[in-house]
């Protein structure tokens, strides 16, 4: 009997040896492969470069959803474009801001998504700032000013250096003295609209009812040459957004009686209705395919810049994780999945469709990992409020090498995140997902939506450790013999209501927007 246990227990010890020396050699090429194979550059250049900026309902997003299914097909895996809904159809055309009077000069702008076309020929006409009303009633017998006019709607700021800038060079005294004329500029602005009798989102409507040419706006993001770009709400006319500089520029002389003008060309077209899609990539388990994994990025992007860093850092480590893993590791224990989802810049569309389309999957998630907010290094993963998540995420991160894992801050349980980025939308259904936090970069002041997110801020070491550690824990959620656990911690109280936190309650798609 002894001698039996003896040989039983040596057995286990074997195979338990065998087990990690596979994990270890799995691990080695897996690092390997990403150092000496990379194909990132390529894959940010094709996406980046030649397919560019991917708004939702745009021909160019299409063109991005059949890019990836093509790709994915370059490597042996199977991969679909999954209709979901529709979406104001729309397309950019060249966009020309120049000023004509009363000196020459071409400005740094850009029409917003979905504005109204000036045709080929453009328009030229004033500038005029918003007319500054007592109230209301005032403001309304003032509109008649705007006529023919472009009219700007936007603060000018009192300066066009960011506030690290002014805490690196300027005195105490002078940085003091800026803070509250920010403040005081930043205060009238809003005494100012607000004195319209209109919200930001319905003021260029009412302009437009009024016979203005065009809306002129700013959105400064507080870098240097940033501007977060979105979308006009007018429906007849163009509305313009243009950098700082050029923006203050046009204010001044404004503001001075130096009456300046404009020639604007700027070119688009209404497409109509369009269908919108996610990308939908599989990796078929070998033992336990009912249960997934998977890999998650959102796939559109604003259009002010190419989406470079958000969110196509996120979509090629998802990517190239997943060629990676189809030439290494091409018959996983559980399905792989890459979700590349569209629509979530506005309101995680296109992966709260697939939750709800798709309670089977949903159901048996084993893991997700979600990656946008930058072309950084990971930093942080929370657990989104799952009790055991620490057991299987520890179990995961073990064999990362250690300069990557050595970085990453994890805390547990967490709180689960209700929205922002698009493992919210699996975390509401209670699917563990989890968020791949990166460093900053100075992401929100210049990338984040704006003009410059574009392909040379990528910064590809940071990009492909990333890919190292969505590999290997990816591998290792595969792997693991047991099934995640599901059950939720306690929520904590909430610092803003003083009251217990609930958990997120899972929400469908908008479906058809964009088109009212």
């Amino acid at each position: 009997m002894k001698k039996n246990l003896r040989t039983l227990f040596s057995l286990f010890l074997v195979v338990g040896a065998l087990q990690v020396q596979a994990q270890e050699e799995m691990v080695d090429k897996i690092v390997n492969e990403a150092n000496e194979n990379s194909k990132l550059e390529d894959l940010a250049h094709e996406l980046v470069d030649v397919v560019g900026p991917r708004l939702v309902g745009t021909p160019q997003m299409k063109n991005a959803h059949d890019w990836a299914v093509k790709k994915y097909d370059s490597w042996g895996i199977s991969a679909e474009n999954e209709e979901y809904g529709t979406w104001r159809g729309w397309e950019r055309g060249i966009t020309h801001i120049d000023l004509v009077e009363p000196r020459v000069r071409t400005l740094q702008g850009r029409q917003l998504a979905w504005s109204p076309s000036t045709g080929k020929k453009g328009v030229t006409a004033e500038v005029v700032l918003l007319p500054e009303a007592s109230d209301s009633t005032d403001f309304a017998n003032m509109l008649s000013l705007v006529k023919g006019k472009f009219v700007m709607i936007s603060v000018n700021e009192p300066t066009g250096r960011p506030p690290y800038n002014w805490e690196e060079w300027g005195t105490e005294k002078s940085w003091k003295k800026m803070q509250g004329s920010i403040k005081e500029t930043d205060s009238l602005w809003r005494d100012r609209i607000g004195k319209t009798g209109y919200g930001y989102r319905e003021l260029p409507k009412a302009l437009e009812n009024a016979g203005a040419v065009g809306i002129i706006t700013s959105n400064w993001s507080h870098g240097f040459g940033a501007n977060k770009v979105f979308g006009g709400y007018t429906s007849e006319i163009p509305t313009l957004d243009i950098n700082l500089e050029d923006y203050g520029l046009l204010y001044r002389l404004a503001e001075n009686d130096n009456a300046p003008k404009l020639k604007v060309v700027a070119q688009s077209k209404d497409l109509g209705e369009m269908p919108t899609f996610n990308t939908i990539a599989r990796i078929e388990g070998s033992e336990k395919p009912e249960e997934y994994i998977i890999l998650s990025a959102h796939f559109d992007s604003w259009d002010g810049g190419t989406g470079a860093t958000d969110n196509g850092t996120g979509t090629i480590v998802m990517m190239e994780t997943m060629r990676i893993l189809k030439k290494l590791y091409p018959n996983p224990k559980r399905t792989i999945i890459a979700g590349h989802w569209g629509g979530e810049e506005q309101g995680l569309n296109g992966s709260r469709a697939f939750v709800k389309d798709n309670p089977e999957i949903v159901a048996n998630v084993q893991a997700l990992f979600n990656q946008d907010n930058g072309t950084g290094r990971v930093k942080n993963i929370n657990g989104q409020g799952f009790l055991h998540a620490y057991d299987y995420i520890r179990r995961w991160l073990e064999p990362v090498p250690q300069e990557i894992k050595g970085e990453i801050e994890t805390s547990f349980p967490g709180t689960p995140s209700s929205g922002g980025t698009d493992h919210a939308s699996f975390v509401a259904a209670g699917a563990p997902a989890f968020m791949l936090n990166s460093l900053n970069w100075s992401y929100w002041d210049y990338t984040w939506h704006t003009n410059l997110d574009t392909y040379d801020k990528i910064v590809f070491d940071d990009v492909r450790s990333n890919v190292i550690l969505t590999a290997i824990m990816t591998y290792m959620a595969s792997e693991d013999p047991e099934t995640t656990s599901r059950e939720k911690a306690v929520l904590p109280i909430s610092r803003r209501s003083g009251e217990q936190m609930t958990w997120p309650e899972p929400r469908d798609a908008e479906r058809k927007g964009g088109l009212d």
